[in-house]
């Protein structure tokens, strides 16, 4: 199993070095996926070109089906905000006997994008509202997000959406989609309800 190391240096902390250790194909740019669930469909569009490595690494786990079946566990209902939790809690991904370790990932790094950076920064929340307002993808409606491991790190096979603008979430975890079909779906969601599959749109 590949567990990821604190880097010393910084030259190493880009996206093509992620991809590298991490074993990811990250050549994925915009990427559709289609979520089939109990309440029906929705279709996500994902940011490979800002969100490398987490996007590269949620689609490495649609392909191995680790999502297929899997209930929609925690919803939160706040006045102006739904978010709503599934994936796979990571200590039930390793242990499971069917599944090879060596391909699946116990977490990543914090991946957050800025509007005139090149690279994806790592392991770095940001809460100055000056910076903020740089990021290149926040929290809005239907926004898909990976859930945080640790404050640098996002767990690398539980995931979010929210249904409305969430700026208290803004710089702290790594948003890498978004929902542009089936939105009323996805606000029907609830608790148990079901993952069916999820498909790479051709």
């Amino acid at each position: 199993m590949f567990l990821l190391t604190n880097c010393t240096n910084r030259g190493t902390l880009n996206s093509t070095n992620y991809c590298k250790k991490l074993k990811l194909n990250c050549k994925n740019k915009k990427q559709n996926i289609i979520f089939k669930t109990s309440r029906g469909n929705f279709e996500v569009q994902l940011d490979g070109e800002n969100y490398p490595v987490t996007v590269a690494n949620f689609i490495s786990n649609v392909r191995k089906s680790i999502y297929a079946n899997k209930n929609f566990y925690k919803i939160i209902n706040y006045p102006q905000v739904k978010v709503i939790h599934s994936g796979v809690y990571s200590e039930n991904i390793f242990n499971n006997e069917n599944l090879n370790l060596n391909v699946i990932q116990k977490s990543l790094p914090l991946e957050i994008k800025l509007k005139k950076g090149r690279e994806p920064i790592y392991n770095k929340q940001f809460k100055d509202l000056s910076k903020i307002s740089e990021i290149k993808m926040i929290f809005e409606n239907g926004s898909l997000a990976m859930v945080k491991s640790g404050e640098r790190k996002s767990s690398s096979t539980e995931f979010f959406f929210v249904t409305n603008k969430f700026p208290e979430l803004d710089g702290r975890y790594s948003v890498f989609g978004k929902v542009v079909k089936g939105f009323e779906v996805l606000e029907k969601i609830d608790k148990k309800d079901l993952i069916y599959e999820i498909k790479i749109s051709d």
